[in-house]
């Protein structure tokens, strides 16, 4: 089986795949018409997030068994297109699952705590106590939208507080011991914290809009480590003038590029990010919080345990 490698990832990912058989190349530079050009050499492609596999060039690719996206999502994917011609698709959001959580929860508790705030102003010979008193996590209600690899993670971080955790799923019966499963309108009604844990797709694109935020009951905090197209910015920054938002922890924002590689790519920055990056109370990441260490090498052997599966079991 001939794999085509078109992102770098761990090199457990190559290493396991050739010990597998697989006879394995790369290509990280030549252009998706380029690499359109020669796929029909393969049976595998693995990717991240460089360019789209689209219709066109999955016809291109004649011989393609698996395309393997080392990641948690398949949007950078024709999905049923692909599954149309019988092309296994694999993606792997156990490998970073455990690293979202933990990124969900340090942005929560540094928003909570003015850490980001706090040192800056050390850093500039100030020393303000009462200007950085914190809230508890204590005795909240954070609600979770989405409950898949990515919700289940964050919930189970959240075990170790007193805090009640409620979610809201298209699916049925996906509650557990960490979480109960509410309707949205419950969610709605209870959450303190608002953390987005949704898959890229139509439902969840611009889904946290005025008149979903007018929903809620209380002002809440926003937590988003999933997609930035699920948040209208615009939308935030209004509810964070008018208090109704408190805080917000925003690791991916919906200006990112599909290859999430890149945010703009000139200094026209819009009105709304220009408020982001002043506020205090907004903490902001690029999209790193399922990029640790150990994810890398996670993500990499998931791809191959997967694959093993399917082909050399």
């Amino acid at each position: 089986m001939k794999v085509l490698l078109i992102d770098t990832n761990h090199e457990i990912l190559q290493n396991g795949l050739e010990k597998l058989g697989c006879i394995c190349d790369s290509d990280y530079t030549s252009s998706k018409l380029q690499i359109e050009e020669k796929i029909n050499n393969y049976d595998g492609i693995v990717i991240r997030s460089r360019f789209k596999i689209d219709q066109q060039f999955i016809d291109k690719a004649s011989k393609l068994k698996f395309i393997a996206r080392v990641g948690a999502g398949l949007e950078s994917i024709d999905v049923s297109y692909a599954e149309k011609k019988g092309i296994h698709l694999i993606a792997a959001p156990e490998g970073n699952r455990n690293a979202v959580g933990e990124h969900a929860l340090g942005m929560l508790l540094a928003l909570f705590n003015n850490l980001k705030k706090a040192d800056l102003e050390i850093r500039e010979g100030k020393w303000l106590r009462e200007a950085n008193r914190g809230v508890e996590l204590d005795g909240k209600t954070v609600g979770i939208i989405g409950y898949g690899n990515m919700g289940k993670a964050f919930a189970k971080k959240l075990k170790g507080f007193d805090v009640e955790v409620i979610c809201y799923d298209i699916k049925e019966g996906v509650g557990d011991q960490n979480c109960k499963q509410v309707s949205l309108s419950e969610l709605q009604e209870k959450a303190d914290v608002l953390s987005l844990h949704t898959p890229f797709n139509a439902l969840s694109h611009n889904m946290f809009n005025a008149d979903f935020i007018k929903k809620f009951k209380k002002p809440f905090y926003l937590i988003n480590t999933a997609r930035g197209s699920a948040v209208v910015t615009k939308d935030l920054v209004e509810a964070l003038k008018s208090k109704k938002v408190l805080g917000a922890c925003l690791d991916v924002l919906e200006y990112e590029k599909l290859s999430f590689e890149n945010l703009f790519e000139n200094n026209n920055l819009p009105e709304a990010f220009g408020y982001l990056i002043k506020a205090e109370n907004v903490l902001l990441s690029p999209h790193i919080a399922g990029w640790t260490v150990e994810s890398n090498v996670k993500l990499a052997q998931t791809i191959v345990d997967k694959v093993e599966a399917i082909f050399f079991a």
